[in-house]
């Protein structure tokens, strides 16, 4: 292939600005904030469920304890009207008798059933303090998480900024290349992440190799408008004033 020795030169220039470019891309993938996004989320996704799970089983307790003092309450009414009952003196001594049986009866039951009540209301109380310590572990992540989208958001920024102005001259620079030049450059580009490099001190560039005697002298006697390739990784040589040739 030939191209003119200026063009083969701003090739160099192109090959700095898609490096540049490639750092900022790199730059946008591995910003220090997405990792521990990443494992922030991954956390809140598992407080969350274990905050499901522990509000259901708050709310099927506290229905238990609805239930547990609907039952107390249940046998202190019937405690009071037999109570009642029994101070009125209404009724034969039988009645009585059988009324104050039943007080007893139901001062046991009360007591069983609030030692149920209060087991109840323990084991309530036991998990409202998980939710509550769930909560609070899910806010912190939540506002650490803010944070550090914040700042992911205006690095992101800067590198977005960073791409256009570096991008900007790139299409002009294309053009001064050439087509033909351009095709051959991006073709090695995409195998070998670098297109083109420039040989300095008889070393390629991109490999950093140098050259053996043999092609140092077959890039010597070559036409100026020859396009060269490193034997050892393939990229464009351009020559420069430092090629040592």
């Amino acid at each position: 292939m030939k191209a003119d020795p200026g063009q083969q030169s701003k090739l160099l220039d192109l090959q700095a600005l898609d490096t540049r470019l490639s750092q900022i891309a790199h730059a946008r993938k591995t910003l220090p904030q997405l990792a521990e996004i990443a494992d922030l989320e991954g956390k809140a996704a598992l407080l969350d469920d274990q905050l499901v799970r522990s509000r259901t089983e708050l709310s099927d307790i506290q229905r238990e304890v609805i239930k547990a003092d609907g039952d107390v309450q249940q046998v202190r009414d019937r405690a009071t009207r037999d109570q009642q009952r029994l101070d009125s003196g209404t009724g034969s001594a039988k009645d009585l008798t059988a009324i104050q049986h039943e007080l007893e009866s139901l001062a046991r039951r009360q007591s069983e059933l609030e030692d149920v009540e209060l087991e109840v209301m323990e084991r309530a109380e036991a998990v409202q303090s998980d939710v509550a310590e769930l909560e609070r572990g899910r806010s912190e992540i939540t506002e650490r998480l803010t944070v550090l989208e914040s700042a992911r958001d205006a690095r992101l920024a800067e590198l977005e900024a960073d791409e256009a102005e570096v991008a900007a001259p790139r299409d002009g620079l294309v053009r001064s290349v050439g087509v033909e030049l351009v095709a051959l450059y991006d073709k090695i580009r995409a195998t070998s992440g670098t297109g083109a490099a420039a040989l300095r001190q008889r070393r390629c560039g991109g490999c950093q190799l140098e050259l053996n005697p043999m092609a140092l002298r077959d890039i010597k006697a070559a036409p100026q408008d020859e396009v060269h390739r490193c034997e050892e990784c393939r990229r464009i040589l351009v020559r420069t004033a430092e090629s040592g040739l």
